[in-house]
């Protein structure tokens, strides 16, 4: 099976024109969720809210749910969108929802603001590992050929876009620059929608942009447009997305989430099995063109958490003024 590679959170989030919405019963047919459990006896299930973000991974839990792993574990799922971190974390600490896949960063900075969200799973990496290409990479700052624009230190005054501020592109990006012997703070970041940053790039408006795909395919295909590089290699198998959920509903319902963490992860793993399946359900669930589907590096989807990566995800955002002060790990970092 050829290796999947991950793109960056937010991956397609503005292009891709979803058929995801609030359902229930487990499906977004409207079907009904009537399986065996996990012990292989018929019973009733856990109803149970999951937020995702309108991005191509979402077809991943929509998969495992088709699929009837969710009501193997004993849970009955339903999806409902949310705009973005920002809104998906209330959602779960209000308790209208019960679980949401979002960013770590996100997560680790709420966590440290005082709101008691714990992370269940992994979701999303990057890329497989460091030895994959860096042009292989799903999201990539890319610059005009002409710009001399050639490494990290070189962006150094130069204004970079980027789909929101604080985030892991901008985190990434500071993060390299540093490591490249330049000074971040001289990086000027600004907010632009991933579909429209090509067109600004091209215009000179700007001088770098940050893209995941299909963007940056698009990008690097472009005439006088080049790559600089992955600003999310700065951290070794950075996590796009993880899943989370409550410090409420965690200590008051641990087998739900044992059986949600569970579930996640044999999810990850049946997306991963077969390349032309998992294609199949983003293109199902975005309505995104099979063919640009085929073209595109999928991210890895993997339940499996390594607490290494949120611990080093966590100092750089505290190294860089992302956050004041980092969070217990010990009791944001759930399962894994």
């Amino acid at each position: 099976m050829k290796k999947l590679r991950l793109h960056a959170l937010a991956a397609i989030a503005a292009t891709a024109a979803l058929v995801l919405s609030a359902c229930s019963g487990g499906s977004l047919d409207g079907g009904s969720s009537n399986a065996p459990t996990e012990n292989g006896s018929s019973g009733e299930l856990t109803k149970i809210v999951v937020g995702v973000l309108p991005i191509a991974p979402a077809a991943a839990v929509q998969l495992g749910i088709d699929e009837g792993i969710f009501e193997k574990h004993g849970l009955d799922v339903e999806l409902q969108l949310g705009d973005g971190g920002a809104a998906l974390l209330p959602a779960v600490s209000s308790g209208s929802m019960q679980f949401a896949v979002g960013n770590p960063l996100s997560v680790l900075t709420a966590a440290s603001q005082g709101l008691d969200m714990r992370i269940v799973s992994g979701y999303s990496r990057n890329y497989i590992d460091e030895a994959d290409p860096e042009d292989m990479s799903a999201s990539g700052i890319t610059v005009r050929s002409d710009s001399g624009i050639k490494t990290w230190k070189d962006l150094e005054g130069k204004t970079v876009a980027i789909n929101a501020l604080n985030t892991q592109g901008d985190l990434g990006t500071k993060a390299r620059v540093k490591a490249d012997g330049g000074d971040p703070d001289l990086v000027n970041f600004i907010e632009i929608a991933f579909p429209d940053q090509l067109a600004q790039l091209e215009q000179g408006n700007i001088d770098a942009s940050w893209t995941p795909e299909p963007f940056i395919s698009k990008a690097r295909a472009t005439d006088g447009i080049e790559m600089l590089g992955d600003p999310l290699r700065a951290s070794d198998g950075v996590y796009t997305m993880v899943t989370f959920t409550s410090g409420k509903y965690a200590d008051e319902h641990p087998e739900i989430v044992k059986a949600f963490h569970d579930a996640i992860v044999e999810t990850g793993e049946a997306s991963m099995a077969d390349r032309t399946r998992f294609e199949a359900a983003v293109s199902a669930h975005t309505g995104m063109d099979p063919a640009v589907v085929s073209t595109i590096n999928l991210e890895l989807i993997s339940g499996n958490l390594d607490p290494a990566v949120i611990e080093n995800l966590s100092a750089t955002a505290l190294e860089f003024g992302f956050i004041d002060q980092e969070p217990d790990l010990s009791k944001v970092i759930l399962l894994n």
